[in-house]
């Protein structure tokens, strides 16, 4: 039979999984293949192959396939874990670079700890012992929890209909994972356990050097915001997506929303007050990636800011772009205006440093469609009692503002850094999270279909590898701008503009790997969501007007 491969034809026998069929081509491959891209969606190596079947190998040197060895990874620590604690509980956390911060409920963490979990997760690995995933209908399932009384992957049942539940099975170990994994445990090759705080991080490559381990950068400042938000939920008991649907349930859900709006409200008004309190702080740089809500929170930032007898003024970063001409190109000779040498530094730092000294400037209009400055006479000038804020992807990097001293700044990092699991073993990434932001706003703002968010997102995400990240532990302070109950009011919106992605896309695979997180969300309506909340800014109708 036939079946297409990297676009074209092959012959094969029948009754191959992908595995079998393409054993040569794996076999070849310059980095480990670790499942394959089949008719367009995520499978795994096992995969049985049809007639006709359009398959592309996926492997370790790609984000998606970084994200199954990740997965798997998690997998083999939970296996080893219960070898050596069968009653014991542990939780996958959040993401801390390229590393999963993980907690014990009732075992302290000590090196002893790691060297054992390490040995343990070594020895599954070593073994390459085979990953089946296994379906199961409804009746078989619930006789199957009642016989082992667990609930890994009980969410599965709060989904309508009777869709059949799904077990990952490891030997005699069991559990649930939402998204693909490796076929086998030998499949890792690289991995390190360290202690980390309360708990321990199992670390891994990512895929642009997916062979070697990266260097252990400690992120203290992310760390913090991240277990401080992770702790004031806990207290609301809402940190599983279960959690959350069953304060929906029982009618619970809006002192949810009102205590999370409270906590971001509560925030933004203690960065206003720590900016306060810095006498020669004249300057507030915001920067953070693609739909973390900068522009809502800017303007929340600035009714705390007023309550401080601050005026914030804003200037435009995108006003100051070089000429067409000198803008850097990229490795395919493309204008790179990412970059921040796209950026006039020294017209810009000439006019900040005139800004803060009392001094009047002429404010340039860029104009993108001829690609140069204008002036227009439009004048600027900072009173005594106004501050400059700065929103843009270069605000953290000190070469934006070279010419302004240290005191004199006060550096803003925003996310939406997600701190609510699947359950136990299975999180929710940021990224995703953002990822979902961006596809509704696209869509009611922008005029654009979700096929084309996906399809540009990883150009998103390169930048602000690139631009972002790198700096975000120079901030003054971080500012989480996620809310815990934000799927649950973009599901409605989200879910149908994903579905409307067919199979004959390369995009249909990321449109159901995100259907498949927000199908177990219980929908609320979105005029639960207050007027004035960060939400709104991709909703849409928020006090802020901003579309």
């Amino acid at each position: 039979m036939n079946i297409i491969y990297q676009g074209r034809t092959k012959q094969i026998e029948k009754g191959l999984t992908v595995k079998e069929a393409l054993e040569e081509e794996i076999k070849n491959n310059k980095y480990e293949v670790i499942g394959c891209l089949y008719n367009n969606d995520y499978k795994n190596l096992e995969t049985p192959v049809e007639e006709g079947a359009k398959i592309e190998l996926i492997d370790i040197s790609s984000k998606e396939g970084m994200k199954i060895y990740v997965r798997t990874i998690v997998y083999i620590m939970g296996r080893a874990f219960e070898n050596l604690y069968q009653r014991e509980k542990i939780m996958v956390e959040y993401q801390l670079g390229n590393a999963m911060y993980c907690k014990c409920d009732n075992i302290e963490i000590t090196e002893e700890f790691i060297k054992n979990l390490k040995d343990e997760m070594q020895k599954i690995i070593e073994k390459d012992e085979k990953i089946t995933k296994v379906e199961m209908t409804r009746k078989e399932a619930e006789k199957f929890y009642e016989e082992n009384n667990s609930s890994r992957g009980r969410l599965q049942f709060d989904l309508e209909g009777n869709e059949p539940i799904y077990m990952y099975f490891c030997g005699k170990y069991y559990n649930y994972c939402y998204g693909t994994l490796a076929n086998r445990t030998g499949i890792i090759k690289i991995f390190d356990v360290i202690k980390y705080g309360d708990g321990f991080l199992i670390r891994y490559p990512s895929s642009k050097e997916p062979t070697k381990m990266p260097e252990f950068h400690e992120t203290k400042k992310l760390a913090w915001a991240l277990e401080e938000f992770e702790k004031i939920h806990s207290v609301l008991d809402v940190l599983t997506v279960y959690k959350l649907n069953k304060a929906i349930e029982e009618d619970r859900i809006k002192d949810v929303i009102m205590l999370a709006e409270a906590l971001h409200e509560k925030k933004i008004a203690n960065i206003a007050d720590d900016i306060a309190k810095r006498k020669n702080v004249k300057m507030v740089l915001i920067a953070g990636p693609s739909s973390s809500g900068k522009t809502t929170f800017a303007q929340r930032l600035g009714i705390q800011l007023r309550l401080n007898g601050l005026k914030p003024v804003t200037i435009s970063v995108d006003n100051y772009f070089v000429e067409r001409q000198d803008t850097p190109r990229d490795e395919n000779g493309e204008y790179n205006f990412e970059c921040i040498e796209a950026i006039d530094l020294k017209l810009f730092n000439e006019h900040l440093v005139k800004l803060l000294n009392g001094e009047e400037i002429e404010v340039p209009e860029f104009d993108f469609s001829v690609g140069t400055k204008r002036y227009n006479g439009k004048k600027m000038k900072l009173a005594d009692d106004e501050i400059l804020v700065i929103e843009g992807i270069h605000c953290l990097n000190d070469k934006l503002t070279s010419q302004i001293s240290k005191d004199q700044k006060y550096k803003i990092y925003i996310s939406a850094l997600t701190v609510l699991n699947m359950d136990r073993y299975n999180r929710i990434s940021t990224t995703d999270t953002r990822l979902v932001r961006r596809i509704v706003r696209d869509y009611q703002f922008r005029g654009y279909s979700a096929l084309h968010t996906l399809n540009t997102w990883h150009k998103v995400t390169e930048g602000e590898e690139k631009n972002i990240f790198p700096y975000q532990e120079s901030a003054n302070t971080i500012f989480n701008t996620s809310l815990i109950y934000e799927l649950n009011a973009l599901k409605p919106i989200a879910m149908p503009l994903l579905e409307a992605i067919t199979d004959e896309y390369k995009e249909y695979a990321e449109a159901q790997r995100l259907i498949n997180i927000l199908k177990y969300f219980k929908e609320i309506p979105k005029d639960y969501v207050p007027n004035n909340s960060l939400l709104k800014e991709f909703l849409g109708g928020g006090t802020f007007n901003l579309h």
